[in-house]
This record gives structure tokens, C-alpha cells and sequence, in this order.
């Protein structure tokens, strides 16, 4: 295609081929996208991992049936905007014999966003739309202003400048050390970073003139931290730093705990792995300690976890701390309570509930868990998103009644014959609640962080008060070196920064869970960047600073 208008540039649709052990049908049945200046030469967007995905079937029996798409084409509609059309299929490729005549059809204005329509006839689609007066094709010319939004949008957001102060006026060392810098990326979003300034050569007890260098600190943690250990959460509690995690990957079963005076010392070789909940016969505690997370509800310290007994089937219980007393002693919390519903039963008697997260707005404190029924059976529902309502004073004890929130019905969250909506995780920022979930396999490469967001004044228990992406904000495309990075929490360091830890593998091929964290990034528009590597984060080619400094009488 050659270029006709200077001013435009190109978006291209396809699919990508199937790889077993790298890409399976799930990811590459999904609708891919490209832009390019020329018409030529074509770049992806989202590192070349699908934006778009089919939603599987919900069968009768309520499991779930995958689906994929292929041919996808691209139009520009009578009204305006751009439409996207494509063929669903079934999860391999082949044909779909339930939508024959129909296409799956999205449409957008700016290639950021998208609406679903569903499955519309063909026909239906070509009359009344009448394709713009062109026939739909794998490209579309664009404005080149839309071309450059959502590249940006899609593609990784780095670091590209380093602003610091000409000269600043001080009077004493410790004010020096105040002296941030502004880190500046490619979107045009900004962040203060400390800097560690030389101040050797500066009398502070004299008037004058200096020149003085420094270098740009960011927080940097190097992948794996801990190998054995999935669903890390970090927690400060009393000027303290404590971890938390899924630790039946070291063959270990029970509760842990370790504590330290920095997040990093929470990972050092001698830390001790402090045991709060044993195995225990008479309460029925012999497997599957799994997710617990720290929670303050009410003023009061809770661990939110999933245990089981004699027979497998985890289920949500909660623990407390007893008042005053070190988080780290078996002796400092209360039994383990199984969380009910409000008229008394629990939560499930026909599956199993898991990875229980508390968030709290102004309006209402809620949970959100994951529940999953018939599984490794023909009608296995597959996991998903419940949550309901709690008063802070009982927090084991539902005062709602149970909504679904997600399924798994996109096809990286059910991608290679696992169907997994599990691990959510909240965070507020802007009046906003960012809902973070996993889907995909647990213990695979496919492991991927799906996003849910909402406004935190409206009732959650709404469903379509939530917006559901279609496409991961993490997955093994976002970090070179780490795979299947999921099931995450969130924590604000010292400096305020927003934290994820997550855990992931280090090869493809590998089962075994290790823990990361990295900073969360905002960009200008206020969306939140999960997968910025360090070297996105601070550039090392910018992380040498220079000013000048004049020292002042006191």
C-alpha cells in the first residue's frame, strides 16, 4: 500500500499463527494491531501481544466453551469512527457453525478504546452501515494524530529526560538531600525521584558557589527475589515491613510470615520464615494455605487466606490478630474463622473459594473472591470474581448476597484449556478503584493480569459500574525475562510510590513461582503502566545529574 496522504497514517488488523509452547490459541485468535506512517512499514501495538479477544460461550450446563476469531477486517462507517469486524471461531481455528452469516464486530474512535457489539449478521452490518462507501480490508488510513495517540497508548512508555534545578539556594546538607529530580517520559508523564548527591567539597558553614553532582535513585528490584513463593503481599505495619505469600511450592504447609526494617531485607538469604498457622489435624488445617493477604478492616489486622481440610476444596477463612501482639508469634491470632454468608451458611457447599481481597470506599467495605465449581469436570464453571458487601465490624460475615462480577471469558483469561479468574487486588487513586485480577494458568507462562476499574462513588455491586479490559496489562510480553507474571498485590513504599509484587517464572518451560516488584507508573492521562522494566522506569544514560548549589548564612 502506498502512502496517499501525508497527513494520514495506517492501522492494520490480523491474527497471529499458533505456537503450542510460546503463543497458544488463545493469544494469537485474538485481533492483533499495527500503525505505520507509510503504509509500509508496519509496527505492533502492545508489543505484538492481541488488544482484541472473542468471549467464550456460556453453555447451558454453566461451563464455558472458548472461542477465538480469524480475518479480521477494518472500515470506516457512514457515521463516523471505525468499525472492526472479524469471524469467530471455535478455540483451534475451525469454524464456528453457530454464527454462520454473523460477524463479531467492535467499534472505536480512537484505537484505545472499543465497544463491543457482538455477533451482528452480516448483511445487517454491510446495509445499514454501507462499510463508509469502501469494502473492509486488514488496514484503514487514519489521521495521523490518531496514529500517534494510540501508538503511545500501546506501546511501552520509557524514560527520556531528566530535569533537576540549575542552582538552589540552601543553608545545610540535610536540605540538599531534599533536592528532587523529575524524571520524564515519552508520554510526557513525570515523577520525583530522590537523588544521592556528592557532597564532598561543599563547606556548608560557608557562604559560596558549588557545582555538585548526583545520581538518580528509583526503586529497582531484581527478578527473582524468592524462588518457591507465589501471591507475595507486603505489608507495613508499626515501622515495620512484613511478607506474606503461598509458600506450598518449598513443600512447606502453613502460614509464614517474615519482618523486617526494609522491603528489602524481607528477601535477604538469612530472613526467617516465621510460622503464625501450623498444620493442624483437630482444626482441619492440612492443605492448601493459599493467598493470604493482610487487611486493617475496622482498625483491626486480618489475614484473608483459603485453607482445606481432610479433603481437597480450599475455602475462605479469616484470621485475627489479637490486640497489641507481634504479628509474628503463632500465639498473637485468634482461630481461623470461615467466612459465612449473611444468613448464616457459608460462602459455597458445592466448590471452592479462594483468594479473598477487602477494599474499602467511602460508601461500603467489600470483598471480593474467587469461586469455581465442578472443577476438572465436564461442567467446570471455571473461576470467577464474586463480591458482596461486609460491615468492617464482622468482616467474616457477608451482608450482601453474592454477585458475579467476571468470568473468564476472554481468551488469554481461558487461553490453553485453563479458565481462571483469581487473585484480585485493589488499589484508589483519582476517585478510581483499579481492581487487579489473574488469568490463565497459575503455574504456567499464559499467567496474565487482567484490569477492572470503576468509579469509587458508585456502587460496586453493580456490574456494569465496572469496566472490564479486553486485554492484560501484564503478561509475559510486558518484562523480557519474566514469565507468567500474575497473582499481585499492591503497597506504597517510603517515598510514596505505588509498588506491585507479583509473582512469575523465570523460564517458560518452569513451574516453580518466584517473586518481583516493580513501581507502578502513571501516565499523563492518569492510566496506570504495570509492566515498566527498570530500565524504562530510570534510564542508566540518564541517571547522572548536575547543578549548582549556593550555600547561604543560616
Amino acid at each position: 500500500m502506498n502512502a496517499s496522504n501525508t497527513d494520514n497514517g495506517y492501522l492494520k488488523v490480523y491474527t497471529r499463527e499458533a505456537k503450542k509452547d510460546s503463543y497458544p490459541y488463545g493469544l494469537a485468535f485474538g485481533i492483533h494491531m499495527a500503525g505505520s506512517e507509510d503504509g509500509k512499514a508496519f509496527h505492533p501495538f502492545n508489543k505484538n501481544y492481541g488488544i482484541l479477544f472473542a468471549e467464550a460461550i456460556v453453555l447451558p450446563d454453566d461451563s464455558l466453551s472458548p472461542r477465538g476469531v480469524k480475518e479480521p477486517k477494518v472500515f470506516v462507517p457512514a457515521e463516523g469512527g471505525f468499525g472492526i469486524v472479524a469471524e469467530r471461531v471455535m478455540e483451534n481455528g475451525e469454524p464456528d457453525g453457530d454464527c454462520a452469516d454473523k460477524v463479531l464486530m467492535w467499534t472505536t474512535k480512537d484505537w484505545i478504546h472499543f465497544e463491543s457489539k457482538g455477533l451482528v449478521p452480516a448483511d445487517e452490518v454491510k446495509g445499514s452501515i454501507a462499510w463508509g462507501g469502501k469494502q473492509p480490508s486488514d488496514c484503514v488510513e487514519v489521521d495521523n494524530a490518531v496514529l500517534r495517540k494510540a501508538a503511545e497508548y500501546w506501546n511501552p512508555v520509557y524514560h527520556t529526560q531528566t530535569i533537576v534545578p540549575e542552582c538552589v539556594k540552601l543553608t545545610s546538607a540535610e536540605e540538599l538531600d531534599t533536592v528532587m529530580a523529575q524524571a520524564v517520559y515519552s508520554d510526557g508523564s513525570g515523577v520525583k525521584k530522590k537523588v544521592l548527591w556528592e557532597k564532598e567539597g561543599i563547606d556548608f558553614s560557608r557562604p559560596g558557589v558549588y557545582e555538585v553532582k548526583g545520581s538518580v535513585q528509583s526503586p529497582k528490584f531484581t527478578f527473582p527475589l524468592a524462588e518457591g513463593f507465589g501471591d507475595p503481599v507486603i505489608f507495613r505495619w508499626e515501622g515495620k515491613w512484613y511478607y506474606t505469600s503461598t509458600s506450598d511450592n518449598t513443600g512447606d504447609v502453613g502460614l509464614y510470615i517474615r519482618e523486617a526494617d526494609t522491603v528489602e531485607n524481607l528477601f535477604a538469604k538469612d530472613v526467617i520464615q516465621h510460622l503464625i498457622l501450623p498444620y493442624d489435624e483437630k482444626r482441619e488445617l492440612i492443605q492448601t494455605f493459599w493467598a493470604p493477604e493482610f487487611h486493617v478492616i475496622g482498625g483491626k489486622l486480618y489475614i484473608l487466606f483459603a485453607v482445606s481440610g481432610h479433603e481437597w476444596g480450599p475455602q475462605c477463612h479469616l484470621l485475627k490478630l489479637k490486640e497489641g501482639q507481634p504479628l509474628i508469634e503463632p500465639d498473637s491470632w485468634e482461630d481461623p474463622v470461615r467466612i459465612k454468608r449473611r444468613d448464616g451458611s457459608y460462602l459455597t457447599e458445592d466448590g471452592i473459594t479462594l483468594d479473598m481481597t477487602y477494599l474499602k470506599t467511602k460508601r461500603q467495605s467489600y470483598v471480593v473472591w474467587s469461586y469455581r465449581r465442578g472443577m476438572g469436570k465436564s461442567y467446570d464453571t471455571g473461576s470467577m470474581l464474586c463480591i458482596a458487601t461486609v460491615d468492617e465490624r464482622e468482616p467474616w460475615k457477608l451482608t450482601s448476597e453474592p454477585v458475579l462480577l467476571s468470568r473468564p471469558l476472554f481468551g488469554w483469561e481461558n487461553v490453553d484449556h485453563t479458565i481462571n479468574n483469581e487473585g484480585p487486588y485493589a488499589f484508589f487513586r483519582d476517585g478510581k478503584v483499579y481492581l487487579t485480577y489473574s488469568g490463565g494458568a497459575a503455574n504456567s507462562y499464559t499467567y496474565a493480569v487482567g484490569l477492572l476499574t470503576a468509579r469509587e462513588e458508585d456502587d460496586l455491586l453493580v456490574v456494569s459500574n465496572w469496566q472490564k479490559r479486553s486485554t492484560p496489562v501484564l503478561s509475559f510480553y510486558s518484562v523480557e525475562g519474566e514469565y507468567g507474571p500474575g497473582h499481585n498485590s499492591f503497597y506504597e513504599d517510603e517515598d510514596g510510590n505505588l509498588m506491585i509484587a507479583y509473582h512469575g517464572e523465570k523460564d517458560p518451560k518452569e513451574t516453580l513461582r518466584c517473586d518481583g516488584i516493580r513501581r507502578v507508573h502513571f501516565k499523563k492521562d492518569g492510566t496506570p503502566v504495570f509492566g515498566m522494566s527498570a530500565g524504562e522506569d530510570l534510564d542508566p544514560k540518564l541517571g547522572s545529574v548536575c547543578m549548582k548549589v549556593e550555600i547561604v548564612a543560616d
